[in-house]
């Protein structure tokens, strides 16, 4: 069995583990502090749309020398507007001008090809309206607000309102990151950043249920029992299906980055690009989010409920029991408070049996 693999394994059996419900004052700061971060970038930078929501003229010219820098300035001047120029894989130039209507675009275009030195049909001139893009815009807010609906109803349904609660405050968060980003960094908004956008709701969200179904399966009947604490079982649940989380992120992660930074630099901007970037920062928050977010929120929510607090004052009432009689409480590390020992290694309890039995 792989290294890899033996973990998973042992993180399954809970012969290992990290606190991740203990610590999570921690991921809670670090995403409010990512959040606040994103918010005020859009406040003061805003977002850099693309010209299917801003409308005008996008042209692209045949391989040329022309720099970056020559052909925004003579697209500029040609054109009275700033323009937003890339230079594509096979050496041709994307610009991108907004505000023009037919006959402007015309204008520019025969102004450009004198500039660049080419006839004028080697141009290709793309008109777009603003209406086009308004319309794409509202039918994806539309249908990003009857996924979150539908969500919200199914874990509800399938597990309880906790989760479906925790699970939209982590969509939310996974959305406010990727905008965040593009922000921050400048990149352009296009149909495609909207599609991935749309996708990564999907992955995000298979990504925490995965969490919550084992969860809901180690607590149930959990208050028949005093071994464990519900924020302990739901620390185990994260910890069985680390390995799991890992591996699904790495194998999505991969052929997105391929088409990202491979594809995006041999064929150069392009719709494929735009979904592939959006896709790779949205995959990374989405599954942070599944393990650091949504299930100590669930906890945290949980805890608050009568018959879990009982629980809890029952576990901690036998642990404190148990060390006073210098007897080990049901196999389950713990601190002096009665949390979950926050460790990597083997278990304290099944080391000392384990020398028990060879003494």
């Amino acid at each position: 069995m792989s290294k890899l693999g033996d973990l998973g394994a042992r993180l399954h059996r809970g012969e290992v583990g990290y606190d991740f419900i203990g610590n999570r004052k921690i991921w809670y700061g670090l995403s409010v502090l990512i959040t606040i971060t994103a918010i005020v970038a859009l406040a003061v930078r805003g977002l850099n749309m693309g010209i299917e929501f801003q409308g005008g003229a996008v042209f692209t010219t045949p391989k040329t020398d022309v720099t970056v820098s020559q052909a925004q300035e003579y697209a500029e001047e040609a054109s009275g507007h700033d323009a937003i120029v890339q230079q594509l894989g096979n050496g041709s130039l994307r610009i991108q001008v907004g505000a023009l209507d037919t006959a402007q675009s015309d204008r520019v275009r025969a102004e450009l090809a004198k500039d660049l030195d080419v006839t004028e049909d080697k141009i290709a001139a793309e008109l777009v309206g603003p209406s086009w893009g308004e319309q794409i815009a509202n039918k994806a807010w539309t249908g990003l607000g009857v996924f979150m609906i539908l969500v919200v109803i199914y874990l509800a349904i399938a597990f309880e309102w906790r989760m479906a609660v925790a699970a939209l405050i982590a969509l939310i968060h996974d959305l406010t990151i990727t905008v965040g980003i593009y922000s921050l960094v400048g990149f352009e908004v296009t149909v495609g950043t909207v599609i991935g956008l749309l996708t990564i709701l999907g992955y995000s969200l298979y990504d925490t249920v995965v969490v919550f179904d084992s969860l809901k399966e180690s607590t149930k009947d959990v208050t028949k029992q005093t071994r464990f604490t519900y924020s302990e079982l739901a620390n185990r649940s994260i910890n069985g299906t680390l390995v799991r989380s890992i591996n699904t992120t790495v194998v999505a992660l991969l052929p997105v980055a391929g088409l990202l930074f491979i594809g995006g630099g041999v064929l150069g901007a392009g719709m494929l690009n735009d979904i592939s970037l959006s896709l790779f920062v949205g995959l990374a928050a989405g599954a942070y989010s599944s393990i650091f977010i949504a299930t100590p929120l669930v906890a945290d929510l949980k805890e608050r409920d009568p018959a879990i607090k009982a629980l809890k004052r029952r576990v901690l009432a036998k642990r404190a029991g148990a060390a006073a009689k210098g007897e080990s409480a049901d196999g389950t590390d713990a601190f002096a408070d009665g949390t979950e020992a926050a460790v990597v290694g083997p278990r304290a309890g099944r080391r000392g049996r384990a020398q028990e039995h060879r003494g």
